[in-house]
């Protein structure tokens, strides 16, 4: 399609949105499409449900509308759906301010903006399609023309819920230039738009005294006064604050509780009785979903202050912690990186998932068992196998930690690092080492930290350095094992053929010489012993090995190797411990002669062929292994 052919769509799409009528025409379109009519709470909730939601029994549901943008906020995600969904009934919370607080960068304007642009697209299709009265400065519902006498039986025969009055503006039009012929009175398909200020408001605080209550309510039109005589008349006033404009739609506040009182009194007002209030007018009423966001000390100092009591009562507070799922984090990494141009630069492979691990273990809060490290409650955050720890212990580990998510360093920091990293790396590949290196060079830099803070955040790097020494030994010693998956299969079909003849009692034949022998014992406990099976314990773990492998076949399932975590772990950890004198002479040697020379290159292109390495990445690795095993 030719740049000619997408303007030409355009064009047709935008005038297939300027649809006008009059008021008896938009009574029929209510009456087939009753949705037109929403309130601003329902259409937005309309709007996450059309983007899809997808229930689960044993966690948080999955709203799609926010899929590859927000991660590790499903909690947050969940409760702000609650409470649209409750809004969107009517009930009392959609008489309320929604407040989102959370540290920096966790992702509080994202959400806020996702939404704003989201009605924007929503508004352009016809499930989200909304109409208003032509002319009004709040677009408004044109169903406030119908007297009040008659909207109960309207609101029956229509199928739609009435609410609301005229604005001053509309009511001056109907009266003076239509005869109170409300059938006549113009109306039109409008689109929001936070660029055009139609549906969509954002206030930002500023100085004090520069920023005038105007901004919300509007002001006086000081050059039509003279035409119209008198400064309260509705021609002679411009209904222009991000309240007006905002009707119908949604009003952001940036950082709320820095607002003025009189700004936040003006809330007050519109989130309990649904109503502006302007000093030459009687109440203007508006529908709108008010969020504001805030961080966690602006709260707290709001809070305690006694004379915020009746705002305070007025407010939803939804959390908005950083993320403390190691693979989301990684997500909101590549996410970023990918909005660059990083052309000609490689990530190698776990460098986004140390610089998360680092960033992570800072939000986490220090473990109270004894047995529980911080890099293991990060496993088990993310969902992976830790011995002796279950999903009702990460919910137990999750409640005892209120506050947990709530400091550390944001996402935004991370990147930050990362991006001057990527402007230094060397053979244009960026490494995991190079990233701990930009966030510990970091930390000199970022104004924000205590002593005590910044010490306790190089530790944790150091930790992040100690957790990646064992992934850069892993990912070696697996290039090194020749045929990994053969050799692992082989090694596991030995040990269940011996550990098999251990539980039944019987012998094993040679397939060479055909003579029975007994269980190799010194296998079996050569395997067992790489994840801490003592020898009393073997026999019950023989038998779940084989219990596990005969339920898998009665369901006509295949049992391998990785069927069983445990068992993958000590297969692994077995073949590693075989080759480690291999891969540490191989690679420690500074002057390798022809066969290491040759071994050293398969390894390099294996991790190249199988694992995402480019080859100055993998030499990298090669060598920092070397350097690890000589030491």
């Amino acid at each position: 399609m030719d740049l000619h052919e997408l303007l030409r769509r355009h064009r047709d799409e935008e005038a297939r949105l300027r649809w006008e009528g009059t008021f008896a025409e938009y009574l029929e379109t209510v009456r087939r499409q009753p949705h037109v009519a929403r309130l601003s709470h329902a259409r937005l909730f309309a709007m996450l449900k059309a983007a899809g939601v997808t229930e689960s029994e044993d966690g948080p549901r999955r709203l799609h509308f926010f899929d590859g943008h927000l991660f590790g906020l499903d909690e947050t995600l969940n409760q702000l759906y609650d409470y649209l969904e409750s809004a969107a009934r009517r009930l009392e919370v959609r008489k309320r301010i929604l407040l989102l607080m959370g540290p920096v960068g966790g992702g509080k304007s994202t959400i806020v903006t996702l939404l704003k642009r989201g009605l924007e697209r929503f508004t352009r299709t016809e499930e989200g399609a909304v109409y208003g009265l032509k002319g009004c400065p709040m677009h408004e519902e044109p169903l406030h023309l119908i007297p009040e006498p008659l909207r109960p039986q309207l609101s029956e025969e229509l199928g739609v819920h009435i609410e609301g009055s005229l604005c001053p503006v509309c009511r001056y039009r109907l009266e003076h230039e239509l005869g109170g012929d409300i059938e006549r009175f113009p109306v039109e398909r409008i689109v929001f738009s936070e660029a055009e200020r139609v549906g969509i408001g954002t206030f930002t605080p500023s100085d004090e005294k520069a920023q005038d209550i105007a901004e919300l309510v509007g002001s006086i039109d000081l050059s039509t006064v003279g035409q119209y005589g008198t400064e309260s008349h509705p021609m002679a006033y411009r209904f222009d604050g991000e309240l007006n404009v905002a009707n119908r739609g949604l009003m952001e506040f940036v950082e709320l509780l820095k607002a003025q009182t009189e700004f936040l009194y003006a809330l007050l007002t519109l989130s309990q009785e649904q109503s502006i209030k302007t000093g030459r007018f009687a109440m203007i009423y508006a529908d709108e979903v008010v969020i504001g966001h805030t961080n966690e000390a602006e709260y707290q100092a709001f809070v305690k202050n006694e004379r915020n009591e009746a705002l305070i009562d007025r407010m939803i507070l939804i959390k908005v912690p950083y993320n403390l799922r190691l693979s989301e984090e990684v997500k909101i990494y590549r996410k970023l990186l990918a909005e660059s141009d990083l052309q000609g630069v490689h990530i190698a492979p776990h460098t986004l998932e140390v610089a998360a691990m680092f960033a992570i273990l800072t939000r986490l809060e220090p473990p109270k068992q004894p047995n529980l490290t911080l890099m293991k409650k990060l496993r088990l955050y993310d969902g992976q196998p830790v011995e002796g720890f279950s999903e009702r212990d990460v919910r137990e580990l999750r409640e005892a930690a209120e506050r947990e998510g709530m400091t550390g360093i944001s996402p935004r920091y991370v990147i930050n690092c990362l991006s001057a990293a990527v402007i230094k790396a060397e053979n244009g590949c960026l490494g995991p080492l190079a990233a701990l290196r930009a966030l510990r060079d970091g930390l000199e830099h970022h104004t924000g930290l205590t002593k005590e803070q910044r010490e306790r955040y190089l530790n944790l790097i150091h930790e992040t350095r100690r957790e990646y020494d064992e992934i850069a030994k892993n990912e070696v010693n697996r290039a090194f094992v020749y045929s990994f998956e053969e050799s692992a299969r082989n090694l596991f079909n030995n040990y269940l053929d011996n550990i098999e003849a251990y539980c039944n009692k019987t012998k094993l034949r040679d397939p060479i010489t055909e003579e029975e022998r007994e269980p190799d014992e010194k296998l079996m406990r050569s395997i067992e012993e790489q994840i801490g099976i003592s020898e009393s314990a073997k026999k019950a773990f023989r038998e779940e090995i084989l219990l596990r492998l005969s339920a898998l076949a009665r369901r006509g399932q295949r049992f391998d190797y990785t069927s069983h975590d445990r068992l993958r772990e000590a297969i692994e950890k077995k073949l590693f411990s075989d080759m480690r004198n291999v891969v540490k002479i191989t690679t420690s040697t500074r002057t390798p002669d022809a066969e290491q020379l040759k071994r050293i290159n398969e390894v390099v292109r294996r991790l190249c062929d199988e694992n995402g390495y480019c080859p100055a990445c993998a030499n990298e690795l090669v060598r920092y292994v070397g350097q690890l095993l000589g030491r």
